[in-house]
């Protein structure tokens, strides 16, 4: 059966997913991409960004699995941009260039109208604004078949959270502090007992771990 998840969601030590003061050229705010520094070597990465080489091992392994069986998206509005300080917003197409490396529909929740982007590669932006539920519901028929992934920010990864819509996330933790930022484990009240952690391996750059929605008692 198609599943919601969260696929190589990078996190601080101290929970952050993103710092504060994001621009066009800090996506992940101030000094925060550093938390995605386990990635940029591999070579799922470099092969991604049309570079040769790159580490192999369990990062990459990782990577490799995270874009396996996905067939739509849904992120948040600020995970699509524009940031604050971009002037042409209407002209904004992404952080990602003219062949994002989604290449299947992606849905960006926000109160915005703007009309459906078509992208090379075969990505799709349509935005969206209702209820997460219609949306996971749009997202799902887009996927045929297959699972969706919501892709980010924290705020939208959270949301989806505290309504149990999720099925399974697979967070990456690296050992840098952020200090301050956007974190995806805030007000979950009960919510939080809904998950459990089945699986943790390290690799020198960061700590894999997958967390799954429990089944419930009969």
């Amino acid at each position: 059966m198609p599943k919601l998840v969260v696929r190589c969601f990078a996190i601080s030590l101290d929970g952050f997913s993103a710092a504060p003061g994001q621009s066009e050229k800090a996506p992940f705010g101030k000094d925060g991409q550093r938390i995605m520094n386990w990635f940029f070597p591999t070579q799922f990465f470099r092969s991604m960004t049309g570079q040769p080489g790159g580490e192999e091992g369990l990062d990459n392994d990782m990577a490799n699995k995270a874009d396996k069986n996905i067939g739509a998206s849904i992120m948040g509005r600020h995970m699509f941009g524009p940031p604050s300080d971009v002037k042409d917003k209407d002209a904004w197409k992404g952080w990602w260039g003219p062949n994002p490396p989604y290449h299947h529909p992606v849905f960006v929740m926000t109160h915005e109208k703007k009309a459906t982007l078509e992208m090379e590669g075969g990505t799709s932006f349509t935005f969206v604004n209702d209820s997460l539920e219609a949306v996971l519901k749009q997202a799902f028929t887009a996927a045929k078949g297959k699972d969706v992934r919501l892709a980010g920010g924290a705020a939208i990864v959270r949301q989806f959270m505290k309504a149990g819509l999720i099925d399974e996330l697979h967070l990456v933790q690296t050992p840098v502090f952020l200090g301050d930022g956007e974190r995806i484990f805030e007000d979950l009240g009960s919510v939080a007992s809904l998950y459990e952690c089945v699986e943790s391996v390290s690799s020198k750059a960061a700590t894999h771990l997958r967390l799954v929605k429990k089944t419930p008692a009969v």
